[in-house]
């Protein structure tokens, strides 16, 4: 099947990624005028990171559908150009949590792709029932969420971050990883809900139409 490349997500997609992209360039430009080194790295890290679905996805040639790229793009930008280059979380008591939350959304839709690709697979004999399928993709956000945790939590002890942000009366940064992983995990929970719903109930909703494009553009990756 033919990639249609004009499609409305697909110019979303490329407009929302060149926007974020100059304005990060322009930040760039900024900061090295300064003479800020360590904020340079970071943008520039931040604007690899942002291009890294469409590197991966032409490099391994697997379609991956605009939608999800756009809030993983979006999502990038607010957490660590936002987030910590303009200290947004600081700045913003909800900003944490809103992101933490936005990663178990995008966090359980990537797990019901991944689980699909298995599922379908030729290599891979498993057939699973919805319900199986929703608590894999719940499961998979709420792991990904607690190995960042972990991740953050050995940064400020070994590197001396503060990644935790510690909140008031909580100077160990506990407090906001417990509501990290809850949102996380309430995050994974309404997607999982979702696709399950989809799967058993639903005739037609977004995920199904991601999963769909997801299925019919990487036709390698199923069985005949």
């Amino acid at each position: 099947m033919e990639k249609n490349t004009t499609d409305l997500p697909t110019r979303v997609h490329r407009g929302t990624l060149l926007v974020l992209q100059v304005i990060m360039a322009v930040e760039l430009l900024l900061v090295l005028r300064e003479g800020q080194w360590i904020n340079a790295f970071l943008i520039v890290t931040i604007m690899a990171v942002a291009l890294l679905p469409v590197v991966l996805g032409r490099r391994f040639h697997v379609y991956i559908p605009p939608e999800f790229q756009v809030l993983a793009v979006v999502f990038v930008f607010a957490a660590l150009f936002l987030g910590e280059i303009h200290s947004y979380y600081a700045r913003f008591w909800w900003w944490d949590i809103a992101l933490h939350t936005s990663s178990g959304l995008l966090m359980g839709i990537l797990g019901f792709l991944l689980v699909y690709v298995l599922n379908e697979s030729e290599n891979i004999a498993i057939h699973m029932r919805p319900r199986f399928v929703a608590l894999f993709a719940f499961l998979f956000a709420v792991t990904v969420g607690t190995l960042w945790e972990i991740f953050e939590f050995a940064m400020d002890q070994i590197v001396g971050t503060n990644m935790q942000k510690p909140m008031l009366g909580d100077p160990s940064g506990l407090t906001d990883t417990m509501w990290d992983m809850i949102v996380n995990a309430l995050g994974a929970l309404v997607i999982s809900a979702l696709g399950g719903g989809y799967m058993k109930l639903w005739e037609r909703s977004f995920i199904e139409v991601w999963i769909r494009k997801f299925i019919e553009r990487n036709p390698r990756l199923f069985r005949p």
